[in-house]
């Protein structure tokens, strides 16, 4: 039988405020067990909580970036459940009327096996609400301690519609959205320190079923691979589940990545257990058109408008664009460049290339924080355009500033010696000689052999030990044979 997978994410991503969403303590990651928890995040007697604007105009800002409706009335609401680490025995959050409503997002898939696609999905809502508090095990033998600084974080949790088919698909489209939400400086993203988590709904269906079958939910993925893992494994449990006769039973399961499969957490609640009714302490948030106006003039310029003016002002193919414009990071990186450099292509491909290289092998860089700069990169390209060291040359240089051998790019230069031979005399005297040595490959070009001047151009580079300019070879080459 052929199976179809049907997967719906939810995904909790930490807004970058300075404090938490109901209460003035700061969102620190690291500091001491319960150092930010105040008496609101404790819930003490008589605590009332307090909206925090900065985490709306977040979410608004997200919501004008899917292009989804930004809600003009939304009500927080309370959702019950009880566990150590949520001081009150309830959450605050939004279920029947949140901030954002609808949206979608366009994204690239890589799948395993095949070619590469884009898909777009809809988004079915985002919702802000307060993290919990987390339960830290071990500490003390047979005990588990409570750290509630994480109570009360601003959370903003966006939901998509169950349009995603495979692991593949899910992993793109979790990476465009935290992409996304760094690019708009809503979130660090920082997914060690649990800032951006997903949730992911799974099922399976026989091919050409309209009803979905029986979902269960994965909790708390922190990182692409452990999705994409986590996935697999349940799609290929819950088909033996059901090949085998069995049913599969609604439930939430934990992916244990040492072992590299779901484990049973506890059977799933529907949203009539968590018992939500409005929160009677907050008052409906009530969002003007002149406020989300504000927020609006205030936005950067989005990835998909930025990748097509790199095509439209820059000439570069979309793939490129679509490379640049995948994170912030890169992306500015590689328009401080081009500000500096005429050859735009010139400045994707090494950015693409040797920057990008160089980060991955330096684990915990960042584009921001390369020994290269833009300004230092844009300086070998100059040299690189004018002749004066040819493309392996720069890359030479390029390895000289990133190992902090210097970033005077002209005495690097000098110092390996890979100035380039441009002078006309010099070179049309090795060029004669060459071909005084060579008649047979001159006779082979003339004969219309294309590779024969290749083998030219080699016996001149070896002459020069690699410093000839190959352009201005070429040319003296083409011209001497008469071609």
């Amino acid at each position: 039988m052929k199976w179809e997978v049907v997967i719906g994410l939810e995904t909790h991503v930490q807004l970058s405020t300075h404090s938490k969403i109901f209460s003035g303590a700061p969102c620190h990651f690291g500091d001491e067990p319960n150092r930010n928890a105040c008496y609101i995040d404790l819930a003490l007697p008589g605590a009332l909580p307090v909206l925090n604007k900065g985490a709306v105009e977040k979410a608004i800002k997200f919501g004008l970036a899917i292009k989804a409706k930004v809600a003009s009335h939304s009500v927080f609401d309370r959702k019950n459940y009880f566990y150590p680490d949520l001081p009150k025995g309830y959450q605050i959050s939004q279920f029947e009327l949140p901030v954002v409503v609808g949206g979608e997002l366009t994204f690239p898939v890589e799948p395993k096996d095949g070619e590469p696609y884009v898909k777009t999905i809809h988004l079915t809502r985002a919702h802000l609400e307060e993290d919990a508090g987390k339960s830290v095990h071990g500490i003390v033998a047979g005990h588990s301690g409570i750290d509630l600084n994480r109570a009360g974080t601003p959370l903003l949790e966006i939901v998509t519609e169950p349009e995603l088919r495979s692991a593949a698909e899910a992993v793109g489209y979790a990476k465009a959205l935290h992409a996304l939400v760094v690019w708009l400086g809503i979130s660090n993203g920082n997914m060690q320190e649990g800032n951006f988590r997903c949730d992911a709904n799974v099922s399976v269906r026989p091919a050409g079923q309209k009803e979905f079958g029986t979902r269960c939910e994965i909790k708390n993925l922190n990182s692409f691979r452990f999705l994409q893992e986590a996935i697999e494994y349940e799609v290929q449990r819950q088909i033996e589940v059901i090949e085998d006769g069995g049913k599969v039973v609604q439930a939430t399961r934990l992916y244990d990545p040492q072992k590299g499969e779901t484990r049973l957490m506890r059977t799933k609640e529907d949203s009539m257990d968590y018992r939500y009714f409005p929160d009677p302490d907050l008052l409906p948030l009530d969002i003007s058109d002149e406020w989300v106006e504000r927020v609006r003039s205030e936005m950067p310029e989005l990835p998909e408008e930025m990748r097509a003016r790199l095509v439209r002002e820059f000439g570069l193919p979309e793939y490129d664009a679509s490379i640049l414009t995948s994170g912030r990071d890169i992306a500015d990186y590689y328009v401080a460049v081009a500000a500096l450099v005429k050859d735009k292509k010139m400045a994707a491909n090494w950015v693409m290339g040797e920057v990008a290289a160089a980060l991955n092998q330096t684990e915990g860089l960042t584009f921001a924080q390369a020994p290269v700069t833009p300004e230092i990169l844009a300086r070998i390209l100059e040299r690189v355009a004018d002749g004066t060291i040819s493309n392996k040359g720069g890359k030479t240089v390029f390895a000289a500033v990133w190992a902090g051998e210097g970033t005077d790019i002209d005495s690097l230069i000098e110092a390996k010696g890979l100035k380039q031979i441009s002078d006309t005399g010099a070179l049309e005297a090795i060029v004669e000689e060459v071909l005084a040595k060579n008649q047979r490959s001159v006779e082979e070009f003339r004969a219309g052999k294309a590779k024969a001047l290749n083998a030219l151009v080699g016996q001149c580079m070896k002459a020069t030990k690699g410093k000839a300019n190959p352009a201005q070879l070429n040319e003296l080459l083409r011209k001497k044979i008469g071609a």
